[in-house]
């Protein structure tokens, strides 16, 4: 097996190589250059391994491209991949998310847009169709951009059924039970500090959510203040902040294969968005949020950057490899769970997102 990350950055992409130790890297780079890539998917359920980017062509506008060949080569719909239908009176700003689903639906890749939509293509990327459930929400006209924009960043299909959750900046968590057809305000107990009480049915400004890997109803989600967890599909959600340095961050992930398993980034909110004490440290829980452990080995002190909401990921390997991206333009990687860091690479443009992949 060989591991693969695919670094999105404000101007372009790198591909980093490992022969299985995820300790030593080839980086292979730049792609796409000067385009900025903000949402970076890899497929492995094909026969070859499929790179899709979000890009952001400037001048042409946002679209989807793909590879089938790591790198060598990029492809892309004539007409774009995303466009939104004339009666929406409305035109694509930036690809937020791209999110292959499960193996029992090949094909399937959702993505996450700006204005405020979500995407399902059923050719691998090629192409996609609005989904029109969500768009014409009611609440939907309400949804307020967020810092950074209108983003649905957050897609996680049911690994097996049809259940969607998608969660929103801001807007907050919205889930579907019948595949995009039908969708619900789910926010109960994440907090909206920033709205007049009592707390809203939705607005919330969530940053990123992640599912357990032991229970399809359990979900971790870190919002724009506070970190939180729900046990019931999002009905209901509770605080998990206790133990952390602060409550602000953007990304949180989960192990793909441990019960309870999650790393959170803090950083000191809000206007400042640092590290606390300007030391970068991933924090992890192995008791679905119960306790925290600051895991800094590696990662740098007299640091003064942030870790954006796509900038960690997690990979397939046993250990977990956890994989951070900052917005100084460097990538630290961990082959134990976040116990020990190295650098990947550095200097960078600015980090965006950040995907990893187990190739055959």
């Amino acid at each position: 097996m060989a591991d693969l990350l695919a670094i999105g950055t404000r101007k372009g992409l790198w591909l980093a190589h490992s022969d299985d130790d995820r300790r030593t890297w080839t980086i292979d780079g730049p792609h796409l250059l000067s385009q900025e890539v903000a949402a970076v998917g890899v497929d492995v359920r094909g026969p070859v391994p499929r790179v899709l980017a979000g890009v952001q062509y400037g001048h042409w506008g946002p679209t989807v491209t793909w590879s089938d060949d790591l790198g060598r080569t990029w492809s892309e719909t004539d007409e774009g991949a995303i466009r939104f239908p004339a009666d929406t009176g409305a035109a694509l700003a930036r690809v937020w998310q791209l999110r292959p689903d499960t193996a029992e639906r090949p094909g399937v890749v959702w993505a996450g847009c700006e204005p405020h939509s979500l995407w399902r293509s059923d050719d691998g990327g090629r192409t996609f169709t609005l989904v029109r459930g969500l768009w014409d929400h009611p609440h939907r006209p309400t949804w307020a951009p967020g810092s950074g924009g209108g983003a649905v960043h957050t897609v996680l299909p049911h690994p097996t059924g049809d259940r969607v959750l998608v969660a929103m900046s801001t807007g907050g968590v919205y889930v579907s039970d019948d595949g995009g057809e039908e969708w619900e305000p789910r926010n109960s107990g994440i907090s909206a500090v920033f709205l007049p009480e009592p707390a809203p049915e939705y607005g919330q400004c969530v940053h990123k959510v992640a599912a357990d890997a032991g229970d399809p109803d359990r979900f971790y989600a870190q919002n724009h203040f506070g970190v939180f967890r729900t046990d019931d599909a999002g009905g209901s959600w509770t605080s998990i902040a206790g133990g952390l340095p602060a409550d602000f961050g953007f990304p949180v992930v989960t192990s793909p294969r441990t019960p309870g398993t999650a790393w959170v980034v803090p950083l000191v909110a809000d206007a400042e968005r640092v590290p606390p004490g300007g030391r970068l440290r991933v924090h992890r829980t192995r008791d679905a949020g119960a306790t925290w452990t600051e895991l800094g080995t590696g990662l740098p002190d007299g640091s003064w950057t942030a870790v954006l909401r796509d900038a960690v990921c997690v990979d397939e390997a046993d250990p977990t490899g956890v994989h951070v991206g900052t917005r100084d333009g460097c990538v630290y990687a961990s082959a134990d769970e976040g116990d020990t860091f190295a650098l990947v690479v550095g200097h960078l443009p600015d980090v965006l997102c950040v995907r990893a992949a187990r190739l055959p």
